[in-house]
């Protein structure tokens, strides 16, 4: 059995009956649980307190969907079910276990590319195992993840696990023979969406979406330029490196079709919180490539954007910006893709996909969907409207994707769905991210590194600086902070154009204990930066 380093307290029974502030508004507990819906994951999930190197508790007391473990029996173990699993069957050790961490390094270089980087490359952390929002490595040791948002619902749960073994245990095969598994899940996700985009393509990766909206969006209009935000990354294929400013700035530089429109970031953005209109003067600044291009006889197929800009320093844009853009696109005759594969599926808390965020009467043209929808299983999707589909079958070739939408895909689909509304995920992300949002104004009332914090629900960026006139990037500060973090068990990791933002996206199931456990840990570093002059002093603050 492996060893807990990092706290992670619960609140006192009275505590967890009083609902924190931020929760007013939000539906109660689930039936026959008491206290409030915050207090009822952290029951869930959590489970009873602990202390530093206080032995980890079994799977089963920690997480109560886990199970027990099995029973032993002579000359073997039991297996799933209780069934005997002979000696000989078990004598080789996990395959994770196989290799001490130097040894698994070594491999790695030798054998995979130098551009697939690590996590903290000078000392990597080798994983084992995870469940919910920790993850373990091959010394049991407990690490908060506090940037996964790929295991949307929290990692290997059980709901999600048996959906893929059972179906597993059917059939798996492609999308050519009919599977009610397909249609039941493309049914449930256009619930979610506006009624328009009632036509869906299924995928194995975000990158495999975009790189379709590109087609449909091409193929729609017969038009061929796009416009990308700066700093906007939208995938590794090499259509989509051609429109992400993040990526081609570093290889072949910009192509003649492709126009970058400023990032609208009213922090550091160039037009900022006290500009008198920052979401006219953003949406002109579109207005204004468009008509440049035209000018050259250049015609527009799309505007590409994610609805929460990450890579860009999780950026949200002002509300109304997405109307002024769709209207000017479609003057061109382009339509509108929003990215939603880092931030959709509830993740902002009220509304179940981030581009609602702008207000019912917007509606885009193009959705794409991935990394969170299989909760570690690689699923993607498109949504569209018919028309845009229609054009794109006109051409009379064929879309096929061999895995895409596959029986067992679409059923690890449809159980994320369903985890996110039993377990209350929406309310959730709200709640959490509010009271975390909360705890960050105060670090940035007491720590002057900390110029901004902006989000919604479980999406979160805290962007550190140098000084509050010029707002300079503090980029080894940020790493210096992750580092120290990690060595306190904590994942935490930073994104920008400067490397300095802080980005907090974990699992769904991250609880008001983790979000106090990571404040007061970054209190305790950025105090002590501050007292040993680790981080430069950055003036007067507010």
């Amino acid at each position: 059995m492996g060893y807990i380093l990092c706290d992670v307290g619960q609140r006192s029974q009275s505590q967890r009956s009083a609902p924190y502030p931020c929760s007013a508004g939000l539906p109660a507990a689930a039936p026959g649980l008491s206290g409030t819906l915050g207090s009822w994951r952290e029951a869930h999930w959590a489970g009873a307190p602990r202390t530093r190197r206080q032995r980890a508790p079994s799977a089963a007391r920690r997480f109560p969907w886990a199970g027990a473990e099995p029973a032993r029996t002579e000359g073997g173990s039991a297996g799933r079910g209780g069934a005997a699993v002979p000696a000989t069957a078990r004598s080789r050790p996990a395959r994770s276990a196989v290799q001490a961490r130097p040894e698994t390094l070594a491999l790695r270089r030798q054998l995979i590319g130098s551009s697939c980087k690590l996590f903290f490359p000078e000392e990597p952390v080798k994983i084992v195992r995870a469940k919910g929002q920790y993850i373990y490595d091959e010394h049991g040791r407990e690490y908060l993840d506090c940037i996964n948002n790929v295991s949307h619902v929290g990692h290997c749960h059980p709901d999600v696990v048996k959906a893929a073994h059972e179906q597993n245990q059917l059939l798996n095969t492609n999308s050519r023979y009919l599977h009610d598994n397909l249609v039941d899940y493309a049914k449930r996700l256009s619930k979610t969406l506006p009624e328009k985009l009632c036509t869906f393509y299924f995928l194995n990766s975000g990158s495999e979406a975009n790189d379709l909206a590109l087609r449909l969006a091409r193929q729609y209009t017969k038009h061929k330029d796009v416009i990308v935000l700066d700093h906007a990354y939208h995938g590794h294929l090499t259509s989509l490196i051609d429109i992400s400013p993040y990526k081609f700035r570093n290889l072949e530089g910009q192509k003649e079709w492709v126009h970058v429109a400023p990032l609208p970031d009213t922090y550091r953005g160039i037009y900022r919180e006290d500009y008198k209109d920052s979401v006219l003067a953003y949406a002109n600044e579109v207005k204004k490539i468009i008509e440049q291009a035209q000018k050259k006889g250049r015609k527009i197929a799309a505007f590409f954007i994610e609805s929460l800009p990450s890579v860009g320093g999780q950026i949200i844009p002002p509300e109304g910006y997405f109307q002024m853009i769709a209207e000017h696109i479609h003057k061109a005759g382009g339509v509108f893709v929003a990215d939603e594969v880092q931030v959709g599926f509830g993740r902002v808390g009220k509304c179940f996909w981030a581009f609602q965020l702008q207000g019912e009467d917007f509606v885009p043209d193009i959705v794409t969907m991935g990394k969170p929808m299989g909760n570690g299983h690689p699923i993607a999707c498109v949504a569209t409207t018919k028309e845009i589909a229609e054009a794109f079958a006109d051409t009379g070739v064929e879309y096929f994707n061999t895995f895409g939408g596959n029986p067992v895909s679409c059923a690890i689909g449809l159980a994320v769905l369903d985890v996110i509304e039993k377990e209350h995920l929406q309310a959730h992300a709200t709640q959490v991210g509010n009271f975390l949002m909360e705890l960050l104004n105060q670090q940035k009332v007491k720590h002057p590194i900390i110029g901004d914090v902006r989000g919604v629900g479980l999406f979160i960026g805290v962007d550190l600086i140098k000084d509050q006139e010029k707002r300079t990037p503090a980029t080894k500060e940020a790493e210096y902070l992750i580092t120290r973090l990690k060595r306190e068990y904590i994942l935490l990791s930073t994104d920008g154009p400067g490397r300095n933002v802080l980005k907090f996206k974990p699992p769904l199931c991250f609880t008001m204990d983790n979000a106090k456990l990571v404040v007061d840990k970054m209190d305790e570093i950025l105090t002590d930066m501050e007292r040993e002059k680790t981080c430069e002093p950055v003036g007067n603050h507010h």
